[in-house]
């Protein structure tokens, strides 16, 4: 923004412009990626519409969860027998290499 403007005439500036924007309660925001997920909590978000298009300006405090794959996590728990948690925890040990993860656990066992 720009330094001593009034924010209603900022945004009566963006309307004449053509850019509307309004904020959205949103209590989670979630962004799923082939590695993952980035979650937000207790974002601000903002959605600007400009020539037709949409598009969502978000902040806030944010983490990373890797994706587990299910299947891998049945597999392991089936070969070794252990408990769900030392599955998942094998996993992120051996970032996600499955026989790696099984030979692990077998060792403790």
């Amino acid at each position: 923004m720009m330094p001593d403007m009034d924010p209603k005439k900022m945004e009566k500036l963006m309307r004449q412009m053509g850019i509307n924007s309004k904020e959205i309660e949103a209590k989670l925001v979630t962004i799923e990626t082939s590695e993952g997920k980035i979650v937000i909590e207790s974002p601000q978000v903002v959605e600007i519409t400009m020539q037709g298009q949409k598009s969502f300006q978000i902040s806030g405090s944010s983490r990373f969860e890797e994706s587990m794959n299910e299947e891998d996590i049945q597999l392991i728990i089936e070969k070794t027998k252990c408990s769900r948690e030392k599955a998942v925890g094998a996993l992120k040990k051996t970032n996600g290499d499955i026989a790696e993860a099984i030979v692990i656990l077998s060792e403790v066992e």
